[in-house]
């Protein structure tokens, strides 16, 4: 050991040095922190999320002005969104295995504090390269809200409460893309222009950032053990004392193999994260594709102006409004099936919403389609559309989403991010083409295009809830439930 020393005996049984929690009702593990604590740090990390996901969306109405400015096409311009989303894409893999190996709070808080200085940059861009490049950072950084914040939320409720709390996490994921657009189109179409609607959410960026940094507590079990034992080891000047965590060393190729691919693996391997997340791609790449084909729809077919032709999508939120609401309403039956069966969750109790919402966001889309054509018609009919397509959406997003989380727990993260990188990728590239669809096909015909893909996709939850328990047991990652 150096200084002529020999190596010393090892300890005389290391589990005996080894820091954990006093039980199940230890108050230092977050299950029991009080309800103010965990609800104060779940509005801070959904509140993160939404700014995120408002970003997204929120360069979508500035692209004719951005084209202009730079004399390019409009499909170059929209790449600012699609490359966005593509950051989303990329992003779960660095912030998920960094959430496992250093906790929550930093990956949170460096990523939204990158988030923001990137959307400055990309705002104050002297041309069209240096925007879209500075968009896709932006997300790059910004997918540490959508990654890690369900994990969070996975430390702080057991699982009488984690849906609860995943709605509302949802609920700021979907309402982000969909209040965006109203609001970018009435900045773009004033005195402020396009650069405001990237300033704007930069500046809302940066006080997320300080909210993490100086009032979010770290709530990944397994590091807080990690700080017990080092206050131990301090007060005590016994250096054998740690946490199993501590016994973690990080050795780069391990790192890459284990941490950084393991989404991508389990993507590949997981039949469920696959298939799950397939559907949850189609579903949110219409997300983004609506902020192409609402505003062409509604400025082609009833001459509506940037801003108000955004108008149209509360009909989006106030659906996901009426689904979170019936969601909730669920979540007393779910609680008492998990009393009866000794608090042990079957994933697929929970697909009932994704069931009844798989038809209905259908329905919205034939809907929509087939009113949204021609101004005969009156506008509030193709926006009323909107309400069935929210209240579908977060039906299927919400639940599939608890099903990943709850088949694979202990891996939350990860989970979460093989689930990013496959959708946000499908995404990405719905905002190139959905207008010239809309424009080509016509209105009508591509909403049944786009009808019929999700009829194709009803039978998918209830497949889920049939076969699922079967599939799981194969399963190399998932819980034997």
């Amino acid at each position: 050991m150096g200084g002529g020393k020999a190596f010393p005996p090892p300890l005389p049984d290391s589990d005996d040095y080894l820091v954990e929690f006093d039980g199940f009702d230890d108050p230092d593990h977050p299950y029991n922190w009080s309800f103010a604590v965990k609800f104060y740090l779940s509005l801070i990390a959904c509140f993160g999320t939404f700014i995120s996901s408002f970003t997204s969306a929120i360069f979508a109405p500035g692209t004719s002005g951005v084209a202009r400015q730079f004399s390019v096409s409009q499909e170059v311009s929209t790449l600012g969104t699609t490359l966005y989303v593509l950051g989303f894409a990329f992003g779960p893999m660095i912030w998920a295995p960094a959430s496992e190996l250093i906790g929550r709070r930093w990956p949170l808080t460096v990523g939204n504090f990158g988030a923001a200085i990137f959307t400055i940059a990309s705002a104050m861009g002297k041309d069209i390269q240096t925007v879209i490049v500075c968009r896709f950072f932006a997300g790059l950084f910004g997918a540490s809200q959508l990654s890690v914040v369900p994990a969070v939320l996975s430390d702080l409720y057991d699982n009488t409460q984690r849906g609860v709390a995943i709605a509302i996490y949802s609920l700021t994921v979907f309402t982000g893309p969909f209040m965006a657009p109203f609001t970018g189109g009435f900045i773009t179409s004033s005195s402020l222009g396009w650069r405001w609607s990237l300033y704007i959410p930069a500046f809302f960026g940066f006080a997320s950032a300080t909210l993490f940094l100086f009032f979010f507590s770290e709530t990944y079990a397994p590091c807080l053990l990690s700080t017990k034992a080092a206050v131990i080891r301090r007060q005590t000047l016994n250096w054998g004392i740690h946490a199993k965590h501590d016994e973690v060393e990080i050795d780069f190729q391990e790192l890459i193999q284990k941490n950084f691919l393991r989404p991508l693996r389990m993507l590949i391997t997981e039949p469920i994260i696959l298939l799950v997340s397939l559907y949850m791609s189609f579903i949110y790449g219409l997300v983004y594709a609506l902020l192409e084909a609402y505003p062409y729809v509604f400025e082609s077919s009833y001459g509506m102006k940037p801003g108000i032709s955004g108008l149209t999508f509360i009909g989006l939120v106030i659906g996901q409004l009426l689904a979170c609401t019936f969601i909730l309403s669920q979540h007393s039956t779910y609680v008492k099936r998990l009393i009866s069966n000794k608090n042990i969750p079957v994933p697929e109790w929970g697909l009932l919403p994704a069931i009844v919402g798989a038809p209905v966001f259908t329905a919205g889309i034939f809907w929509f389609g087939w009113t949204g054509f021609t101004d005969t018609i009156h506008w509030m009919v193709p926006t009323t559309a909107g309400v069935l397509i929210g209240f579908g959406v977060l039906c299927i997003f919400l639940p599939c989403f608890n099903y990943l989380v709850d088949c694979y727990l202990p891996l939350a993260a990860s989970t979460v991010a093989a689930n990013i990188i496959l959708r946000s990728s499908v995404a990405a590239g719905f905002p190139l083409f959905s207008r010239q669809m809309f424009k080509n096909l016509g209105i009508q015909w591509a909403g049944t295009l786009l009808g019929c893909l999700a009829a194709i996709m009803i039978p998918i939850p209830l497949a889920l809830r049939v076969f699922g328990p079967r599939i799981r047991r194969k399963s190399k990652f998932a819980l034997e439930i």
